[in-house]
Order: C-alpha cells, then sequence, then structure tokens
C-alpha cells in the first residue's frame, strides 16, 4: 500500500478542494481518502505531497499518435488551399509514409510528452496504409513503455485502396480487439490499453465499409471512434451520394452508441445532434486543431449532453487546450465560462469508465489511482467555484509535478523512471527517414 500524505485535493465534478488530505492507494485502486492514514495503515509506504495538488487523471478525449513525428515537418508539401487539399498533400502522404519502426517512435514519444503535460490518458485514432496488420499493437507498445493508460483503433477507410483497405481496416480493429482480450484473461502486463473500433470520416467510407464496421462492433462489443463533419465537404457528400445527415446515416447501420465517439463534429444537423444525445454518445471538440485547418467553429458546444476536449493531432497538452476551447468560444460570442470547459475536460474520464469498464474522475475509494499532481502557488484563493478560473487563466503544463496511472508513478518530480534521451534521439533520426519517405510519394 502506498499513501500519499498532506496533498490538496482538487476534484473536477463536481467541483471541490480539500486541503491535507491523504489518498491511501492498494495496487491500481484508491483505498481510502482522509487524515492521518499513515497512522490507519502503518505497514504502508508513504509519499509526502506537502500540499501539491493531487486530481484525478487528465484524458485527452481524441488525438492522432501517428502525427507525432510531424513537428517541424521538412518535406515538399505542395500549397493547400482548403482542408481536402491539406488533407492530401501532408496527413494522407505523411500516414502512407509510415513502418513500424517511425510508428514506433512517434507512439513513444507522443505518450512520454503527454504524460510530461499531464495527461493520465489518451484515447487514439490511428492511420498507416502501408503497415495496417500490427500497426495497433505498436502504438500498444509506446503506451505500455511509458506506462500511459489510453484507447486507440485503426481509421478504416477507401481512400487508397478501395474494398480490400476497407477490409484491411476492419479486420486490424477485430484483431487488436481480440488481443486486448486475450492479454485480460492472461493477466501478464497491466491493463493499460483497449480497443476501439476506428473509421475515418463518412465520406471515405462507403456503406459496404459501414457494414463492416457494424459486424466488427457486434463481433468485439466495442464502440467506434470516428471523425465527422470536421469540414463542410464532409457533410455536403453524405446528402449528395446517400441523401442522409452524417450521424443519420452511421445511425442506420446501428454504429451509435453509448461507447460511440464522434470528433469534430463541426456542421452537424439537429437531428444528428439528437440522435448523438439519444445514445448518450460523446462530441469530441478539438479546438486548436479546427483553428490550425481553418475549417471553421463549433458554434453548437452547449447543445450536447455528453462532450470532452481532445488535440486531434496537436500534442496532449489539455491544458493548452481548455484555454484555447474557453477563449475561441469568448471570442466567437459564446455564453459558457470556465466550469463548463472544467466539465468538459473531466467529461473525457466518463469515455474511460464505459470502456475500460471501471470508476475513473474522482478522487475517492473504488475509484482508478489515475492522478495528474501539480506544484501550483497561488496568488488567490482556490475553491470549488473558480477551479475553472484557475486551470483557464493560471495553470498549464508547467505546473504538473507528477504522474500516477494504474497506482504507479509513471513520471516523478518531473522525471521519467528511466533514460529518454536516446528515444528523442532515435526518434528524430526516425523522423528524418519518414520525411524523405513522404518526399519519394510526392
Amino acid at each position: 500500500m502506498l499513501i500519499l500524505k498532506n496533498a490538496t485535493l482538487v476534484q473536477f465534478e463536481p467541483a471541490s478542494v480539500s486541503e491535507g488530505q491523504d489518498i491511501a492507494i492498494e495496487g491500481a485502486l484508491i483505498k481510502e481518502v482522509g487524515s492521518h492514514l499513515s497512522a490507519r495503515y502503518p505497514q504502508a509506504a508513504v509519499k509526502e505531497m506537502q500540499g501539491k495538488l493531487v486530481m484525478p487523471g487528465i484524458v485527452c478525449a481524441h488525438n492522432h499518435f501517428y502525427s507525432g513525428l510531424a513537428r517541424g515537418i521538412m518535406a515538399n508539401i505542395k500549397p493547400s488551399p482548403d482542408f481536402i487539399s491539406t488533407l492530401k498533400n501532408l496527413w494522407w502522404r505523411l500516414d502512407r509514409a509510415l513502418d513500424e519502426e517511425s510508428l514506433y517512435y512517434s507512439g513513444l514519444i507522443c505518450s512520454l510528452e503527454a504524460i510530461k503535460s499531464g495527461c493520465t490518458a489518451v484515447i487514439d485514432h490511428h492511420a498507416s496504409p502501408n503497415y495496417i496488420r500490427g500497426s495497433l499493437n505498436t502504438l500498444r507498445q509506446g503506451f505500455l513503455k511509458a506506462g500511459l493508460r489510453g484507447m486507440t483503433c485503426y481509421e478504416t477507410t477507401d481512400r487508397n485502396g478501395g474494398l480490400r483497405e476497407l477490409r484491411e481496416g476492419v479486420e486490424e480493429n477485430i484483431d487488436f480487439a481480440n488481443q486486448i482480450d486475450a492479454a485480460k484473461t492472461g493477466g501478464r502486463v497491466p491493463y493499460l490499453v483497449e480497443a476501439h473500433i476506428g473509421a475515418h470520416a463518412p465520406f471515405t467510407v462507403p456503406d459496404e465499409g459501414l457494414s463492416m464496421l457494424a459486424e466488427a462492433l457486434r463481433a468485439t462489443g466495442r464502440g467506434l471512434h470516428i471523425h465527422a463533419a470536421e469540414d463542410r465537404y464532409d457533410v455536403s457528400h453524405s446528402h449528395d451520394k446517400y441523401g442522409l445527415d452524417l450521424i443519420e446515416r452511421l445511425d442506420k447501420f446501428g454504429l451509435i452508441d453509448e461507447k460511440t465517439l464522434v470528433a469534430h463534429g463541426l456542421y452537424l444537423s439537429d437531428k444528428d445532434i439528437e440522435i448523438i444525445n439519444r445514445h448518450r454518445a460523446f462530441l469530441v471538440h478539438n479546438p486548436r486543431s479546427n483553428m490550425n485547418n481553418h475549417v471553421g467553429y463549433n458554434q453548437r458546444l452547449g447543445g450536447y449532453n455528453h462532450l470532452a476536449l481532445g488535440t486531434d493531432g496537436i500534442g496532449a497538452d489539455m491544458f493548452e487546450e481548455m484555454k484555447f476551447a474557453f477563449f475561441k468560444h469568448r471570442d466567437a460570442g459564446g455564453p459558457l465560462w470556465p466550469d463548463s470547459f472544467l466539465r468538459f475536460l473531466h467529461a473525457g474520464n466518463e469515455l474511460l469508465a464505459r470502456n475500460f469498464g471501471a470508476q475513473f474522475g474522482r478522487l475517492q475509494a473504488g475509484y482508478k489511482a489515475d492522478f495528474t499532481i501539480c506544484d501550483y502557488a497561488s496568488p488567490t484563493p482556490l475553491v470549488a467555484e473558480n477551479i475553472g478560473g484557475h486551470l483557464a487563466f493560471g495553470m498549464s503544463a508547467n505546473s504538473v509535478h507528477s504522474v500516477m496511472v494504474e497506482g504507479r508513478m509513471v513520471y516523478e518530480a518531473r522525471q521519467f523512471p528511466f533514460e529518454v534521451e536516446s528515444i528523442y534521439a532515435e526518434a528524430s533520426r526516425s523522423a528524418m527517414r519518414l520525411w524523405q519517405r513522404m518526399d519519394a510519394l510526392s
């Protein structure tokens, strides 16, 4: 047993702040929260927190770890005046250039940087058309090496190889889900990584692909993770080719349920939003990515019953993402205040709970011991009513001191428990080779 002693406990939903508290951890779970627990459990190891903030783990609810080696990219990228040309000239060339080595280092670097930014979990959405089979396990190895909790899936699409590519994508999703089930049964490694069933935006998934995805959901018991309405083209394509709104079309195939994660959704209709809410599905908002891709702003955030925050591949700094989400909303004339965005940040834990079958996001007995620990010296009172304001205007990833996942410190006093310099050096070499392969594809 381990006791975190003399901590300031900060919960997001419902909001609360409690000073001078201890947390007793047994295995992967919180055993008890209270005062003077070391006297109650005299055999436990004790870590003195000295008043540091201990918060439920922060979750990045939508990311693309395959983009981890794109930072500062030096490749011949043609001018891309719109979103579709950006996909074709940059991201769809990058994912085709990925091989096993570059994907491993991309995923591992993203996992390490997510932890440094205070994330305990990341929900990933993957693509590597020339390395499909086995790609999700390669990503899983990076999660496990870093100690990060997460989920991943392969984005099923026909954009490169038609029906064959659709089948290979669905098969990789099913194989990975089965591998996770076997790992849970065997218990040989920590149960840190789960599976979604992935799909790219509906404009690259014909009805044959949706049928395959529906069967994959039934066969594995998992939920769908899909991009939708990131750009107006996705919506107009669905109306033109299928005569249906985007989510209405997915729902026709039985693809929307409480485990479903819909990323972006900038241009979803009233009917689409009603379907998402009725099925208790999640919409994940990615404000920095939307700004970077110049696709517009989601004016309907307040209309969703279940909304979380992600980055869509722009790192995993959720302090930064929450700030952008709030400031962009205010800039667009929105009515929501920081407390709403605090709830959105917290909501990623509910996504984990639905898919892992465990309790996340509260500092109380029986919940997973996934914590983000910060040393934050505030010049003003920190109380339940203003936690959102402190995150929006004060705290940052620089405040992150330690991160605990599954009851284990994976990052402590701003240090990993293993040497990382050589990982970064090899990742840099792998990035150069990746960029060269991209140029060969142009």
